[in-house]
């Protein structure tokens, strides 16, 4: 057999192992202090002990100092397959925190504890996102278990903080670890679709506005002797919101919906009595942007109609970011792109294409940063719901594409 051939083999004889991993990890709650938790080191060393002992050995550390956590620390962890010949590594980054398991009631199995049922794994983590890291490792371990040496090397990232920002994951690596080079393939399995066609290479720019109107408290009765904050705002809202069909009017078909889309969303508390003309009032909006238009160029058209408001309404106006994440796409025709197109051919039988989303993942820091990278699996996207299960048959699947990226002529 060829080595193909002998990988995808070790594959098919891997439901067992998969299903073994997936239950050690699920059983070891890798929470955020956000959420209460101590964060991943426990199912770090559980998962770098398994490596080890299935003859992964190459692996180092890149942990990010947090004195919120006992150990002090998070964890980033690349374990590496050497190959043949430098360049054109191969990443595949998955992360090792959930989400917790919000109301228990809604489940009909223990959360943390991964239950095989019906060809599924049911369990909090179990698909977001064990799926992905169990199947880049039974993939690394077709090689590795077979004597199979790469043409070039491949490189497992288990990053933490995915589910919080990835201040102490990927933006920490960016900023502090010199890891990635120019030419590296990078995949993300960290989202997807139910038949694996949807590879993603484009997220809309994210700002988040919190804007602030200052005017003149007055009785309602007599409201020509204030400045009412409250419906300054209200037209600022609709004017912002009408900038999607005015002037960022370009479509974009990858991304679903296909437009920018600028939408007032969450409104703080004014004055607590209704016969009182506020003062003060703010309001939020959620901005996702085309990549062909930049934040700057979108908070240039605000700054306009906060002045005109301010004219008319005789307030003051300003607004403060809450968040902010620009990232140039990868081109459609990347190599990774490419080559992750043929794995899902030759996989499942399907044609790949790309989309861009509207909503954020760690996509968007690496292309920042300068590294092409791609979101991709095959799933059912029940991450962060009740009952959030992966299927065998995905673990396995995704891990024949991976053996295929690693294995290929790149």
């Amino acid at each position: 057999m060829s080595e193909l051939d002998t990988a995808l083999a070790f594959l098919d004889g891997s439901e067992a192992g998969v299903i073994e991993l997936e239950k050690l990890l699920t059983a070891i709650p890798a929470l955020a202090p956000e959420s209460g938790g101590d964060g991943e080191w426990p199912k770090a060393e559980a998962l770098e002990s398994w490596l080890r002992a299935h003859g992964i050995e190459d692996i180092e550390h890149h942990d990010a100092p947090d004195d919120r956590v006992s150990a002090g620390k998070r964890p980033n962890i690349v374990a590496t397959i050497k190959g043949r010949a430098p360049g054109k590594r191969l990443w595949v980054m998955a992360h090792t925190d959930v989400v917790p398991e919000g109301d228990r009631s809604l489940w009909q199995t223990e959360p943390f504890e991964a239950v095989v049922r019906d060809g599924k794994i049911y369990g909090r983590g179990v698909e977001d996102n064990q799926q992905g890291l169990v199947s880049s490792v039974f993939a690394a371990l077709s090689l590795v278990t077979n004597g199979i040496v790469p043409e070039h090397d491949v490189k497992l990232l288990f990053v933490a903080d995915e589910e919080f920002g990835s201040v102490f994951g990927i933006q920490w690596l960016l900023a502090n670890r010199t890891l990635f080079e120019p030419g590296d393939l990078i995949v993300v399995p960290d989202s997807g679709s139910s038949d694996g066609a949807e590879i993603e290479v484009a997220e809309k720019n994210i700002c988040w506005l919190k804007v602030m109107a200052k005017g003149r408290q007055c009785h309602a009765s007599r409201p020509d002797d204030g400045a009412n904050a409250f419906l300054a705002n209200c037209e600022a809202a609709l004017r912002i919101n009408a900038l999607e069909k005015e002037v960022f009017t370009d479509r974009d078909d990858i991304f679903v919906p296909d437009r920018t889309t600028l939408t007032p969303t969450k409104k703080d508390a004014n004055v607590p009595n209704i016969n009182t003309v506020p003062a003060d009032d703010a309001f939020y909006v959620d901005m996702r942007i085309l990549p062909r238009y930049t934040v700057d160029s979108v908070l240039a058209e605000v700054n306009r109609v906060l002045r005109d408001v301010e004219t008319k309404y005789g307030v003051t106006m300003r607004y403060e970011e809450i968040q902010r994440n620009d990232s140039p796409p990868t081109p459609v025709d990347a190599p990774v792109v490419l080559l992750l197109k043929e794995a899902i051919k030759a996989t499942y039988g399907i044609e790949g294409r790309a989309i861009g989303v509207g909503g954020g993942t760690v996509g968007a820091y690496l292309r920042k940063a300068g590294f092409p990278c791609v979101v991709w699996s095959r799933q059912d996207e029940t991450m962060h719901a009740p009952n959030e299960y992966t299927r065998i048959a995905n673990l396995l699947g995704d891990a024949k594409v991976f053996a295929r990226l690693m294995l290929a002529k790149r």
